[in-house]
């Protein structure tokens, strides 16, 4: 072979070698997106809502409501259960014709059933759909699930965690509405809202169980915010997993730091705890506000409403809580989304004091 013709062969050599490894780098990079939370998180700023404001109730009006917002618990959104995408937007269909303004949108924990990638981008597609006021959502235990689904995307616990984390499940869900931590607060309208969040799940803690694990961190962030509420003024706290009684630390299925969760709130008056996670029924499952110096509600659900025994009676029922704070009380009131109407048996007014 003469030099030139060398030369010609190692060029040639060079060129394919760039081209086959270009082809690999992308073909890498894609695998490695596909992986990725969504790149950009649900907007945080409110938008041009279509959920206006009562006309018969102007900001003018010293008895008008002060601030309005609606506490969504256990989406459970599914691309395997069609159902849950329908109520949910349903759900939405309904906030924007009846007639009273909603200001939040609160979501109180299992946004989807399995915590998996592809749920959080229907959640996406839906709530971009709509021109929704700001949305705020804490972690429950499905978003924490992941872990439990194997490479053939299979239920699985005989290989939990099948390769993933907790970390995982956590950054998913901070990417997707732009957190620096599972927690976070904000003010509205001049109304705090805090959302705490469970903070680990079985594969880094395995004695929380489907319980709500509070870090020293969290609680001493929870002290500082409350601090804040010297003058009285009322401030809504949302967890997912419920109080056990009081007195009692919690278990699996509870928020497992209660007594300390309930020794931080005590010195402080017009404190409304809301939670999920039960999907009891508004009609017929018991006591869904409780009093014990503070104002403890538990919602309902939107993607599955459940009977005591935690069956399914009616599978079109889905349901939420509206709450209106006024100047002197705060309104609330359980929400039908299936058929449109308010739901007398869990309609609420506590004079704040």
């Amino acid at each position: 072979m003469s030099r030139r013709s060398f030369i010609r062969w190692m060029i040639a050599l060079l060129f394919m070698i760039g081209a086959a490894t270009t082809a690999l780098v992308k073909l890498l990079q894609k695998a490695i997106d596909s992986q990725r939370p969504p790149a950009q998180p649900v907007t945080l700023q409110k938008a041009a809502s279509v959920l206006e404001p009562d006309a018969m109730l102007p900001e003018s009006d010293p008895d008008a409501a002060q601030f309005s917002y609606m506490i969504l618990s256990d989406l459970h959104i599914s691309t395997e259960v069609p159902s849950t995408i329908k109520k949910l937007k349903d759900a939405i269909e309904d906030m924007k014709q009846f007639g009273m303004p909603v200001e939040a949108v609160v979501i109180t924990g299992d946004l989807t059933e399995y915590g998996m990638e592809k749920e959080y981008q229907e959640l996406r597609k839906i709530l971009s759909a709509y021109p929704l006021p700001t949305v705020y959502a804490n972690m429950g235990n499905h978003d924490y699930y992941d872990i439990w689904i194997d490479r053939k995307g299979a239920f699985n616990p005989a290989t939990m965690p099948n390769g993933k984390t907790d970390w995982q499940s956590r950054e998913r869900f901070q990417k997707f509405f732009g957190l620096q931590k599972p927690y976070h607060d904000d003010w509205v309208k001049g109304h705090h809202l805090i959302l705490l969040s469970q903070e680990t799940y079985v594969q880094e803690k395995p004695e929380v169980g489907e319980g709500a694990w509070y870090s020293d961190e969290q609680l001493a962030w929870l002290e500082q915010r409350l601090a804040e509420h010297k003058d009285g003024k009322p401030v809504f706290i949302m967890t997912h997993q419920p109080l056990p009684p009081a007195g009692q630390d919690g278990r699996s299925h509870q928020l497992i730091r209660a007594n300390k969760f309930r020794e931080l709130v005590k010195p402080y008056k017009n404190v409304f705890v809301f939670c999920g996670h039960r999907h009891h029924d508004f009609q017929g499952t018991g006591e869904h506000y409780v009093q014990e110096g503070f104002h403890y509600f538990h919602n309902s659900s939107v993607g599955r409403v459940l009977n005591k025994s935690y069956q399914h009676v009616d599978k079109e029922k889905s349901q939420g809580l509206y709450v209106q704070v006024y100047k002197d009380r705060v309104r609330l009131r359980g929400r039908e989304f299936s058929n449109r109407t308010w739901i007398k048996e869990a309609d609420w007014t506590v004079k704040l004091v």
